[in-house]
């Protein structure tokens, strides 16, 4: 509790113990917390509102691997300089609340390293009284991070990266069409809830992202082709959902296996290698219409070279048959061809 009387802390590093209970409410005293982290450990309770009301300076927030139950606070879209959310692993129930467009930091397309620097790293004014000369204070901000899918250690992320991770966690409800709002976002992580209805095409308005994970959800409807506009999404797994219809195509979507779409009966395309109705071999999707029509065409080509065959079989035999079997017609159509190359000749010397 008396952590609560440290009010010009900036950092509060507290993960990987195994730490239980809920958060003292004298921590709200804490309001210069630029970074929270009590990823795992034991704690419980909900997640108090007050993170939201009196941390407002938080640029990252790591709560990931405990047992916080309840549903997300809307007091948490205070935050509007947060960059780096991860509430993973936890009991969370509850939808993803509508506000979360006011992250303003999230919404920008980069960084403001200016300002983030002038809140991470303040002037020491004391030290300035007793020596004259002004100190720079600096920490480095190390902290580990689930990246695509790998826990991996950075130093000072927040000039670069920009996360939500809300997986594996029992949300339920629609994924909000605000979240397209959050232009600078990098990485997008919902994975193993319970979240349902369609993909909102607003997700395409993130032209930052590099991964996204809406895996093992009760999606329903169309991959949205706004998808196919981020141009550097690197990393997409949209499996063990329940879309339906034609994966689409161009950009990056031609790059992503199978394994970012199985699990999806209803979805087809070249990716996974499953056609889509009416594509492919006409005649295996032929209705019994047109397999009549067709029947009826080629009855009636099949006659028509049979006709031609016998014409030119009778016409050719029945002229030249003759003149090639008996003399005295062969002689008489030499006589003809001589008569008629003189008559040519003559004829053409007068218009000479």
């Amino acid at each position: 509790m008396s952590m609560g009387t440290l009010v010009k802390l900036k950092a509060l590093v507290l993960a990987n113990n195994n730490l239980t209970g809920e958060l003292p409410s004298t921590l709200k005293n804490c309001s210069n917390l630029i970074m929270l982290d009590v990823g795992e450990n034991m704690l419980s309770g909900p997640i108090p509102p007050w993170i939201g009301e009196s941390m407002q300076l938080l640029i990252i927030l790591n709560m990931r691997g405990n047992h916080f139950s309840g549903n997300l606070p809307i007091h948490l879209c205070y935050l509007k300089h947060i960059q780096l959310l991860d509430l993973s692993r936890n009991y969370m129930s509850g939808g993803i609340p509508t506000c979360l467009k006011n992250f303003t930091a999230m919404a920008e397309n980069s960084i403001n390293r200016s300002d983030t620097m002038q809140r991470v790293h303040w002037i020491n004014s004391s030290y300035f009284e007793v020596y004259g000369r002004v100190s720079l204070d600096d920490y480095t901000f190390e902290i580990t991070w689930m990246w695509k899918g790998v826990e991996q250690g950075f130093r000072n992320p927040e000039l670069n990266l920009k996360s939500i991770d809300l997986s594996c966690n029992n949300l339920t409800g629609e994924i909000p069409k605000e979240v397209g709002h959050l232009l600078g976002l990098v990485s997008l992580n919902l994975a193993r809830n319970n979240l349902s209805g369609e993909i909102p095409s607003e997700i395409g308005n993130l032209s930052s992202l590099d991964y996204l994970d809406l895996s093992r959800n009760h999606f329903s409807g169309r991959i949205p082709s706004s998808l196919s506009q981020i141009d550097g999404l690197g990393k997409l797994d949209l499996s063990h959902n329940s879309l339906s219809g034609r994966i689409p195509t161009g950009r990056d979507f031609e790059t992503y296996d199978a394994s970012s779409f199985e699990g999806n009966v209803d979805l087809c395309g070249e990716q996974i290698n499953k056609t889509c109705p009416g594509d492919g071999d006409r005649t295996t999707t032929m209705k019994p219409e047109e397999e009549a029509e067709k029947g009826e065409d080629s009855d009636f080509y099949e006659a028509l070279y049979m006709s031609m065959g016998v014409g030119y079989f009778t016409g050719f035999w029945g002229l030249f048959g003759p003149i090639l079997v008996w003399r005295p017609w062969r002689n008489a159509y030499l006589m003809f061809l001589n008569r008629f190359i003189g008559y040519m000749y003559v004829w053409l010397r007068t218009l000479w």
